[in-house]
């Protein structure tokens, strides 16, 4: 049943962008989730989009849409181009968009490719003053063998609390939508 929801959504999403003049084809879809981001009891749609040919080399986009019941359609909310590393070519190298109980979205990268520095990064973005912004960021840092080599670090951005390597750490806090954030925002809080 959610999968035909998702479907559903992202059918009606491709039709809208093609009328907004940004087509967007399917097999640029990367990862897609739904949920009630905005808590108005609606179902709606948070995707990842990789770039296009012509965007170089561009990560992917978040794109977030909002259900509109007056419209009977999707509306892009929040466009937040080149956020996302992943290039879902190479073995172990993806991100993923995902769902949250509470109503937030999570957003994965991950490079476990053999031979590799492994990392994980997650993003957690949380509607708030009626916008996304980045409310969570993590990021763990491992050898081929899954052996810690960078202090692991898990930080509430709206708060600035956070715990590197398990040991309480604060920073200022800051409320910034995830289309101002940028992942040396969430490095340099942790290497404070």
């Amino acid at each position: 049943m959610m999968q035909r929801v998702v479907a559903t959504l992202i059918a009606g999403f491709i039709a809208t962008t093609a009328l907004a003049a940004e087509p967007i084809h399917p097999d640029r879809i990367a990862s897609a989730t739904s949920g009630d981001w905005d808590g108005d009891g609606d179902t709606d749609l948070a995707m990842l989009v990789r770039p296009g040919p012509q965007d170089g080399t561009e990560k992917n986009a978040i794109y977030i849409l909002l259900s509109d019941p007056l419209l009977g359609s999707m509306q892009v909310q929040t466009l937040a181009r080149d956020k996302v590393e992943g290039d879902f070519i190479h073995v172990g190298n993806d991100a993923v968009i995902s769902a949250l109980p509470n109503g937030s979205i999570l957003v994965t990268t991950r490079n476990g490719a053999e031979g590799q520095r492994h990392y994980e990064q997650k993003l957690t973005l949380a509607y708030r003053n009626f916008q996304f912004v980045v409310a969570g960021y993590t990021f763990t840092r491992s050898d081929d063998n899954g052996v810690e080599t960078f202090d692991a670090c898990d930080l509430n951005v709206l708060t600035g609390k956070g715990k590197r390597d398990g040991i309480a750490f604060s920073v200022a806090p800051v409320f910034t939508t995830i289309e101002e954030w940028n992942d040396a925002m969430g490095t340099a809080a942790c290497n404070s």
